[in-house]
């Protein structure tokens, strides 16, 4: 059974109007180490991380009591917060100290001022960095559906952004952002991040923003397409898929199955449209890269990845959690249904500060 981590973004916001609040370092300071807290490129946002588990009951557990953490250590600071991927209200991002951070604003202007997005990162253990490869090789079609199932954020700077997950446009300013071509192997790998690299347009192996990556720090497959998820049971649904991409890949790899070999920009056009619809409307299918609602896209998703589900005994439940989510309509479908009934920001914000600690 392959291990599986997931670490969470979170947006700091004010208790009475909701807006941003560039508290991180006070809450940091306040809260130790031991909180298992990191700060983020704003002060607006924090990062929970999960232990490593095979399990998903203890996975689940552990996002919720992340979630907890940091809202227990926020409210410390006078703020609270709230998992969502871009912030409602209007918000001016300050920095987080640290000489790299001076340096991504120096270099990258208003891509690092405006950025104060918060996603959701999923690792997944792999045997080597050549298993880890032809897992990235083979997961490409299918991250444009876990976007969309994640997708949680549809307002920008006031408005209605048009988009299920704007958090992935403003992202997708950065350089070496977005899918990646087919590598082959790891040394190919390794190459292409050398060559990236050596232009001396990004400072560092840090800036490797592919949507899926071979982690730095640990033995994993790093999935980073996702918006932070406005449940936490989202988070694990999530967690789950991505775990199951990549043992299904891994065994098509074992078995000699070639990649599909989609081109960067077909990959680009199919996140463009999980971005611009999340589960609410059409969707590119991976497997005709043509339109097809939603939920057949990401039934289809369950489907590609069923054996892996079984294997892991999570079948039942992810295709519980997906039918329950495209009836929702995720957490965009949430906020704007927030927005509806209430007519106000404020309150978008402040139903995800009590959906996220819950």
């Amino acid at each position: 059974m392959r291990s599986v981590g997931v670490e969470e973004e979170l947006l700091l916001v004010a208790p009475d109007t909701g807006s941003p609040r560039a508290v991180a370092g006070t809450v940091l300071e306040r809260a130790g180490d031991e909180a298992g807290l990191e700060k983020e490129l704003q002060r607006e946002q924090l990062e929970t991380a999960t232990s490593p588990t095979t399990d998903m009951t203890v996975l689940a557990a552990e996002v919720r009591q992340g979630r907890r953490t940091a809202a227990e250590q926020a409210r410390r600071a006078g703020a609270e917060v709230a998992a969502l991927a871009t912030s409602p209200l209007p918000v001016d991002p300050s920095l987080s100290a640290g000489r790299r951070y001076r340096k991504l604003a120096a270099e990258f202007g208003l891509t690092a001022q405006e950025q104060l997005t918060c996603g959701c990162h999923v690792h997944v253990g792999v045997e080597s960095d050549e298993e880890g490869v032809a897992v990235l090789d083979r997961i490409r079609p299918w991250l444009a559906p876990l976007l969309a199932l994640s997708a949680n954020s549809p307002f920008w700077q006031g408005d209605d952004s048009g988009y299920a997950s704007y958090r992935s446009q403003v992202w997708g300013r950065w350089p070496s952002a977005g899918p990646v071509e087919v590598f082959g192997s790891a040394a190919a790998y390794h190459a292409r991040v050398e060559a990236l690299l050596a232009t001396e347009t990004l400072l560092d192996l840090g800036m490797i923003y592919f949507d899926a990556r071979l982690s730095r720090h640990y033995p994993t497959v790093e999935i980073r397409v996702a918006d932070v998820c406005l449940d936490a049971e989202d988070t694990v649904l999530i967690a789950a898929l991505a775990r199951a991409l990549v043992e299904t890949a891994a065994r098509a790899w074992r078995a000699g199955e070639p990649p599909e070999p989609a081109t960067v920009g077909l990959l680009r056009l199919t996140e463009w449209q999980a971005a611009k619809s999340g589960v609410s409307d059409r969707l590119v299918h991976p497997l005709t890269w043509t339109p097809a609602p939603a939920k057949t896209v990401v039934r289809a998703l369950v489907t590609h990845v069923r054996e892996a589900l079984s294997d892991a005994g999570d079948l039942q439940w992810v295709r519980e959690s997906s039918e329950r989510l495209l009836k929702g309509g995720g957490g965009a479908g949430a906020q704007r249904a927030s927005r509806r009934r209430t007519g106000e920001l404020g309150a978008v914000v402040a139903d995800a500060v009590a959906r996220t600690a819950a």
